[in-house]
């Protein structure tokens, strides 16, 4: 199993903290990380492009000329696409891109990203993270004691409202429960702050 240092919020060490082999332990396949990281990246594109077709095109109601008989080619509305102010063809209509993976193709890719993450030492577990009201101030004395620089992604166990408040005005600081610990996350951030309850609750949601 592989063991990290457990910390306390004054950057000190207080002990060490085994994790789960199959969890944080795996080999990792960077294929199934890359494959998940563009299922999200998909899922998170708006698909709000529109193009105005023949139908859809103000005007052009009435035939411009008769069938036969004038020498000239035939048309059934101004608002044919050959037409200037006519429809567009085959042009973007709104859709959405969002594609799943494979339950367990998911569940790789996502033991991949945190395995990843303790072979290249990202991960920095704490005994316990909390804040009795939203403080900006206090989050980056955290990180200070930490002596963390990088982008960071930080882990709870709960949906824990004062710390997602003192993080979020921090650039490269994202906070995210445990349940929701993403792929995409944890690729996007070069640090991985989680506390000691949010690793149990990652291990047996995921293990």
């Amino acid at each position: 199993m592989p063991k990290v240092a457990l910390y306390n919020v004054n950057g000190d060490q207080v002990g060490e903290i085994e994790l789960s082999e199959s969890v944080f332990g795996i080999e990792p396949n960077k294929s199934v990380i890359f494959d998940a990281v563009v299922m999200q990246q998909a899922t998170l594109r708006r698909g709000t492009h529109a193009v105005k077709n023949r139908s859809a095109v103000r005007g052009g109601g009435r035939k411009p000329w008769k069938q036969k008989g004038t020498g000239r080619a035939r048309q059934g509305t101004i608002r044919a696409p050959q037409w200037k102010g006519g429809g567009v063809v085959f042009g973007p209509t709104p859709r959405s891109y969002a594609y799943k993976l494979p339950k367990k193709v998911r569940r790789l890719a996502l033991k991949s990203a945190l395995s990843l993450k303790v072979l290249n030492d990202e991960i920095m577990v704490l005994d316990q993270l909390h804040f009795d009201a939203p403080k900006t101030k206090e989050m980056i004395k955290v990180l200070s004691n930490l002596k963390v620089t990088d982008k960071t992604l930080v882990v709870g166990v709960d949906e824990d409202i004062n710390l997602y408040l003192s993080a979020r005005n921090i650039p490269g600081v994202k906070f995210v429960q445990a349940t929701g610990i993403n792929v995409l996350d944890l690729v996007g951030h070069d640090k991985l702050i989680i506390t000691k309850d949010a690793v149990s609750k990652v291990e047996e949601v995921f293990a």
